[in-house]
């Protein structure tokens, strides 16, 4: 059902004759938004995102540029042309794309409004090759209005913009394919290496080892409980805390006046342990307090500048718990659909009508009293703010507030929604006011030792912006602007009386771990990366296994300590945080047009004015990296930790031990280490098989428990081997379970030549005859299936997960809020995995499966989702291509032996 501004942009945005007019935009969501608004005139497809890139293998390159893959199918020594091919999963979109096109008089290209959506427009362009006009339609919004004004204001595709998105794609590619094999040889196979990447899993390596060398200091201090002898009425508080701040006129040390080692920064402060705090809280006790100073002052707090991609991912992490994935892919379902602007975006800037519409609804809701007579403007401090968008705010030329809006959207949607409304109208409302005071307060003791005290209080008079919005802070332990502490009033020279006075004993705490939240802040002001890539890079890290999560902290496991390491030491300009920074600048002079692609990118990999390039630093040094020195790191003790390919341990000469992955490093001391190399090594001897003669021993392997004989060294055979039944265990296992074990696989008979054996496998038991095979019940039949039976299993139809039922969820999670599909925890083949029935997705390693929210479980399906489908194997097509080759093979050599001179 069209409403009357749709009937108007119908009319008014009719295509001219000869057919419709073509719009691309990059999502099917956004297609079916602007679809709706467009009418019949118009045909709107999307290329589901990026139509073309790199080819991510060898086989992918056209048959001509096939000597391009050793450079990564970029042509180095031709101004770094790139080779790009259409990704095999948009083959079919793009032959639907181009049919479009043969019937339209003109394409319209409404991808989003910054470097990557421009890049998308080019490109759609070198595939289309359209033959009649093409425009750009650009908007930060999907609104009717928004829509109207970019059709009737097109302009052309921006090749400034991209040639600095082609720039960020090559400089990644050739960083990654040329430092990613270093890790792969140095380190462990598999490993990335990113240039923005390996960045911020160096500031969460540094901040770990911080950590590490952290040494904690005790301070002691007291609290007192004060009682006012003023009369006061009703509403007044009578008593109030306030905390010993100076002894004898020197101040008492806190635990800010510490440094990383414990020791006090100024020596000359007060400092108090446990005996002394204790004795001076009883000598102080019965004293008469008075009130020494008191200090009022007017309270004014201005709001909060309107949501930037950054601080909309901050709070989204503090307030809703959203990681950055989760919350940009939220925002970006909510542009689409047309409830908020443009999510990727440096400013903090409303547009004249978008204060209009903040300011209207504020008066509206809360009177006239609560907006400010002139609008508010914000200017942004993020240097290089970039693509021109307006902050991100609700769309439209007036707001719908949450509860209009809320039958519309799902729960993640309609949260992220309301924190982005709450933020745009605070911003244009009044200041916060009120009074805070602070009171001096102090006492003598019979010893003549002088202890004030100090008190703080704030009261909230008009909360004017803090009616609708309160910035969380990281730290749980600050007070919100909201809140408020009241004092009793008091004057100079009232006397207290203590009700408690009580001793308090501190502990400095390490440098606090970065969360979502906090990495995002400090990557934005150190100014490396862009903010709209920030989520990709925190999924990346987590996904490669370099960062897990322990609650909301990001802690580095032990393998990034060791690419890390490598980078710092042989390659440390590509981890430098001014380096990086520096490059974004040259990215963002590319896009202005003050600089050029091809020789920027020729100095960054061959080098110049006698400074090496990454070419060159990658070849000369590769030698240079002494393997065991990167991934050995000393404990104490003469214990060092090892990084190897199976994972973490630790070693004392011929002593070892794994580390548990999950463990943070600050928490490897040389007492944890010392328990984990006098742990028994889990080897259980058993006794003597009375056949063989040999040893049999129950051990622990990487895959569960099993039991084995052990050979004479020497021996060439393998021992028998066998996995303990899941009602088994090492601890009680006899020497006759593990003998009747060691009886598997057991061949119950043979039919038609063939053997027909019952295995107890990885995923449970079976039966197998050929390349069939099928599940059984229980592990006991292992030992009494008899051959009719095992025909009768056989026979049975083959059903999805080896034959068997799917086993009971572990916990069910309730509705996703994204699909509404009941959402439960299983255990799966490879680890516990969230599903909704329809998609899967793994626990992040190191994730307590105990521990997972129903917003944790939506936010892995959402990421699931994003992804898409995984590819298909062609394990036939291979087959029959391998086959073909052998008999290729197989004529050619026959070929040459019938062509063979004789002698």
């Amino acid at each position: 059902m069209s409403t009357p501004d749709d009937d108007d942009l119908e009319a008014e945005t009719a295509a001219p004759e000869g057919g419709r007019r073509l719009v691309i935009v990059e999502s099917p969501a956004k297609a079916k938004t602007i679809s709706g608004y467009l009418g019949r005139d118009y045909q709107v497809e999307s290329s589901i995102g990026h139509i073309r890139d790199l080819p991510g293998s060898a086989s992918e390159m056209p048959p001509e540029k096939k000597e391009l893959w050793k450079t990564f199918a970029i042509d180095v020594d031709n101004d770094f042309e790139p080779v790009y091919v259409v990704n095999r999963d948009k083959k079919q979109q793009v032959t639907r794309l181009k049919k479009a096109l043969s019937t339209a008089s003109e394409l319209l290209l409404a991808t989003d409004e910054d470097r990557e959506g421009e890049a998308i427009a080019w490109h759609l362009v070198e595939v289309l090759k359209p033959k009649v006009p093409v425009h750009r339609m650009v908007f930060h919004e999907i609104t009717p209005a928004a829509i109207r004004e970019a059709i009737e204001h097109p302009r052309d595709i921006d090749r400034q913009l991209v040639d600095a998105q082609e720039t960020r794609r090559i400089l990644d590619r050739l960083f990654g394919y040329e430092l990613s094999p270093v890790l792969w040889k140095k380190v462990m196979p598999k490993l990335s290496a990113g240039r923005v990447q390996s960045v911020a899993t160096r500031l969460i390596v540094e901040r770990e080892r911080e950590r590490i060398a952290f040494r904690a200091a005790e301070y002691w201090d007291i609290l007192g409980t004060f009682e006012t002898q003023r009369a006061t009425d009703s509403n007044e508080p009578r008593s109030f805390d306030a905390r010993l701040v100076t002894l004898d006129g020197r101040r008492l040390a806190t635990g800010r006046d510490f440094d990383s080692v414990g020791q006090l920064k100024t020596p000359d402060l007060a400092r108090l342990d446990e005996a002394a705090a204790r004795g001076l809280a009883e000598r102080l006790m019965g004293r008469q307090f008075a009130v020494r100073s008191v200090d009022q002052k007017p309270y004014r707090r201005s709001p909060y500048a309107p949501f930037r991609t950054t601080t909309l991912q901050q709070e989204a992490s503090r307030k809703l718990g959203y990681g950055a994935e989760r919350t940009m892919r939220t925002a970006q379902r909510l542009y689409e659909g047309g409830y908020i602007t443009y999510m990727r975006t440096d400013s903090i800037q409303l547009s004249e009508t978008a204060i209009t519409a903040a300011r209207m609804q504020a008066r509206e809701l809360f009177g006239p009293d609560y907006v400010p007579d002139t609008p508010r403007h914000y200017t942004s401090k993020v240097k290089n703010a970039q693509e021109a968008h307006e902050a991100i705010r609700p769309s439209g030329e007036t707001f719908r507030t949450p509860g209009e809006v809320a039958g519309e959207l799902h729960r993640d949607e309609l949260r992220l929604y309301e924190l982005v409304w709450q933020r745009t109208v605070a911003s244009q409302m009044a200041d916060a006011r009120g009074q805070s005071v602070s009171v001096r307060l102090g006492a003598t003791t019979e010893q003549n030792e002088d202890a004030e005290f100090s008190a703080t209080g704030k009261v909230i008079t008009f909360p004017g912006f803090l009616r609708v919005y309160v910035e969380d802070a990281d730290d749980p332990d600050d007070d919100r602007e909201d809140k408020e502490r009241r004092l009793p009033q008091v004057a100079e020279g009232d006397a207290l009386t203590p009700t408690a006075i009580d001793p308090e004993g501190h502990s400095t705490k390490p440098p606090p771990r970065y969360t979502e939240a906090t990495l995002v802040k400090e990557l934005e002001e150190r100014e490396i990366g862009r903010p709209s890539t920030y989520a990709s890079i925190i999924g990346t890290i987590l996904d490669r296994g370099y960062v897990f999560k322990r609650g909301t902290a990001l802690v580095p496991a032990f393998l990034a300590f060791a690419v890390v390491g490598l980078l710092e030491k042989h390659f440390p300009q590509f981890v430098d945080y001014d380096f990086t920074a520096r490059m974004e600048d040259d990215l963002d002079r590319i896009a202005a047009g003050n600089a050029e692609m091809a020789p920027w990118l020729h100095r960054f990999y061959f080098g110049a004015n006698g400074a090496a390039g990454l070419r060159s630093l990658v070849s000369d040094h590769l030698d240079e990296i002494d393997a065991r020195e990167i991934n050995t790191f000393p404990v104490g003790n003469d214990i060092v930790l090892r990084v190897g390919r199976y994972g973490p341990y630790v070693e004392r000469g011929e002593d070892r031990a794994s580390v548990p992955e999950e463990l943070p490093p600050d928490e490897l001391t040389v007492e944890k280490a010392e328990e984990l190399l006098d742990a028994p090594s889990g080897d259980r001897p058993l006794g003597i098989d009375p056949v063989t003669g040999y040893e049999i021993v129950a051990r622990n392997g990487r895959y569960g428990p099993y039991v084995s004989e052990v050979l004479p060294d020497g021996g060439k055979e393998k021992p028998r081997t066998s996995s303990l039944f899941k009602t088994m265990s090492v601890e009680t296992l006899t020497l006759d379970d593990a003998l009747r074990l060691l009886t598997l696989p057991r061949v119950v008979g043979t039919v038609d030549g063939e053997d027909i054996t019952a295995l107890n496998g990885r995923y449970g038991p079976y039966v197998k005859k050929g390349s069939e095979s099928r599940s059984l019940e229980s592990e006991e039949q292992l030992f009494t299936l008899a051959l009719d039976e095992a025909l009768a299993v056989l026979a049975q139809p083959r059903t999805r997960g080896r034959g068997r039922a799917a086993a009971a969820p572990l916990r069910e999670l309730g509705p996703d809020p994204a699909t509404g599909q009941p959402m439960v925890l299983r255990e799966g083949r490879f680890g516990p995995y969230v599903t909704d029935g329809e998609t899967n997705a793994s626990l992040r390693k190191g994730e307590d499966p105990a521990g997972i929210t129903v917003e944790r479980a939506a936010e892995l399906l959402a990421e699931r989702r994003a992804k898409g489908p995984a590819p298909k194997r062609a394990k036939k097509a291979t087959a029959k291509k391998a086959a073909a080759k052998k008999t290729s093979a197989k004529k050619k050599t026959a070929s040459k032996r019938s062509t063979a001179p004789k002698r």
